[in-house]
């Protein structure tokens, strides 16, 4: 991607902020113009006062000189500023517009790219992004103006002097140039190199008691440290690529300034310039350089951005796997149907189908158990009824409309989903419960958490539905947990409601305690629980396997004989 596409592909993010951009160039501007005017005034001040040593000459262009400094410092303070503050603002709605794509991308996206990657392509490409399109167009459109302004102040003074400065132009261009490949190569590698950084510390962080347990800290340090190698050698070639063009630039400037410091000796020796003049001129070089220097350095920054550009564009590219319709049929009332029509679905990537031919009918508040070995698409179906992706072939319908004319929010805003993980978030305890619903008041909340069996533990905490719960370090146990997550099913109160193994990874005894806020949970509700656990299947109306044989009503009574049995064994 070349920095034009890498532009245009996002400026138009800026829409809405270009004012703030032009007042900025205009500060920039301003600022400008001050300096010139402080230049010409140190001239005067040298010709009038230091080379005669009069005090008398000296008090005006100083006072001059210092209110044109100040009004200079105070323009740049409001420009620099408004700078920073609109760079920010882009920064904030590109990463908004990115987050919000990717949280509509499907599950199997998340497998094919490793967490710590994706929040380094949110952080830090989207901040080289900025410095492309923003500061370095208020960087490009300021060192030309200042540019222009100096070249046009020291052709006033000396035009033939100024035309051996302007040679010095092309070579900075062309050293520019010379550089910008392999910076933007290495610039590609520390990007990657980055991302693989960030997701060895998550992952490595994320299973700290496996690795503790299994004496893996050498292996675990191993892997960050060859990470980091490659890191290294990316971000160091890139830095001394940089650092060698800014050292022959560097001389590049010695010489011209010799250059030109040796022209004006001569003059002044043959008395066609003073040395108020040569001194002005040399101060107009001085604020020459910079700004040119700046245009070679804004080009090779700009080339290292593209490199973010192409992995923030990679994701954008990505498709969500589901859309809303056109027209979306509204449901006024939700009665909680579900037909599954010969239903198949096969993950993107697969070679077999997860599902296929799937065929079942839920009346509304009818409680389906789905069993069957592992593998044979039982989360499948959870995923498919919340339109995570939509069947290959066959139809599942809500209420006799098929999914796909529903609205996506509409859909999943009428079924409540709990995963086989027990998913709590850093927060309060009250903030997990209302996470479906953040407007529920307190009595509605403690009425979830009675209802879930969750109240009296709840209340025996110091800090009562104000705790707080760390995920990684959860200070109440498994069955407690599954508790708050049935709180938060009850409060959001959806028509369908959709639970994924609720019992796995519970002790005998902690998935017995759930059975009471289980049977409220599912009450009058269309429900479908996904699970392996005989001692559920008596609370179900019909246990279903996948491979669509039913057992039927007396399933229940079946189950119940079967779990006795093995009791008594």
């Amino acid at each position: 991607m070349t920095i034009r596409q890498a532009f245009a592909r996002f400026w138009p993010l800026t829409r809405g902020d270009r004012r703030w951009y032009v007042l900025v160039c205009a500060c920039v501007i301003a600022a400008a113009v001050c300096e010139t005017v402080a230049i010409l005034l140190f001239g005067n001040l040298t010709d009038n006062a230091l080379e005669q040593g009069s005090l008398a000459a000296f008090w005006h262009p100083a006072s001059a000189w210092l209110a044109v400094a100040v009004v200079g410092a105070i323009i740049g303070y409001f420009g620099n500023s408004l700078a920073y503050w609109s760079g920010e603002r882009f920064v904030r709605r590109l990463r908004a517009r990115v987050f919000a794509h990717v949280q509509d991308l499907p599950p199997d996206f998340f497998q094919r790219y490793r967490r710590g990657d994706l929040v380094e392509r949110l952080s830090g490409d989207v901040e080289a992004i900025e410095q492309l399109v923003v500061s370095s167009t208020i960087g490009v459109i300021s060192a030309v103006f200042r540019v222009v302004l100096f070249s046009a102040a020291a052709f006033w003074l000396r035009w033939d002097l100024a035309l051996v400065t302007f040679g010095l132009a092309p070579l900075l261009w062309l050293a520019a140039k010379a550089f910008s490949g392999p910076i933007r190569r290495f610039a590609r590698s520390e990007r990657v190199a980055d991302g693989a950084i960030t997701s060895v510390l998550e992952e490595s962080l994320g299973m700290i008691e496996l690795t503790q347990a299994y004496d893996r800290k050498p292996s675990e340090e191993s892997r960050l440290d060859r990470e980091a190698v490659s890191w290294m050698r990316a971000s160091v070639s890139g830095a001394r690529r940089s650092e060698l063009y800014e050292q022959v630039v560097e001389v590049l400037e010695t010489l011209c300034v010799l250059g030109v410091i040796g022209l004006g000796v001569w003059e002044i020796s043959k008395g066609r310039m003073s040395l108020g003049a040569l001194l002005s001129f040399a101060a107009f070089l001085g604020y020459l350089y910079p700004p040119l220097r700046s245009l070679g350095e804004l080009n090779l920054t700009a080339t290292a951005a593209t490199a973010a550009t192409e992995r923030l564009t990679e994701i954008l590219a990505v498709t969500p796997s589901v859309t809303d319709p056109d027209h979306p049929v509204e449901l006024d009332h939700v009665r909680g149907r579900l037909e599954f029509d010969l239903v198949g679905l096969t993950y993107p990537g697969a070679d077999t189908p997860a599902l296929a031919d799937f065929d079942l009918t839920v009346e509304p508040g009818e409680f389906v158990i789905l069993t069957g070995p592992s593998g044979t698409g039982k989360s499948t179906i959870a995923k498919l009824l919340l339109r995570f992706y939509d069947p290959a072939a066959g139809t599942i319908r809500l209420d006799g409309v098929p999914l796909p004319s529903l609205a996506v929010r509409r859909l999943r805003e009428s079924i409540t989903l709990l995963s086989q993980q027990t998913l709590v978030l850093p927060d309060t305890i009250r903030a997990n419960i209302t996470y479906g619903r953040p407007d529920a008041t307190d009595a509605e909340v403690v009425g979830a958490a009675r209802s879930a069996a969750a109240h009296d533990f709840i209340s025996a905490l110091p800090d009562g539905y104000n705790t707080r719960l760390d995920p990684s370090a959860p200070r109440l146990s498994g069955g407690q947990l599954k508790r708050l997550t049935f709180a938060r099913a009850m409060l959001r109160d959806t028509p369908v409601l959709v639970l994924d193994e609720p019992t796995a990874g519970l002790d005998p005894t902690a998935a017995h305690q759930i059975i009471t806020p289980l049977q409220a949970l599912t009450h009058n509700r269309t429900t479908i629980l996904i699970t392996h656990d005989p001692a559920l299947m008596p609370y179900a109306d019909r246990v279903v396997t996948l491979s669509g044989t039913e057992f039927g009503s007396d399933a229940p009574r079946a189950a119940g004989k079967l779990l006795s049995a093995a009791r008594e064994l």
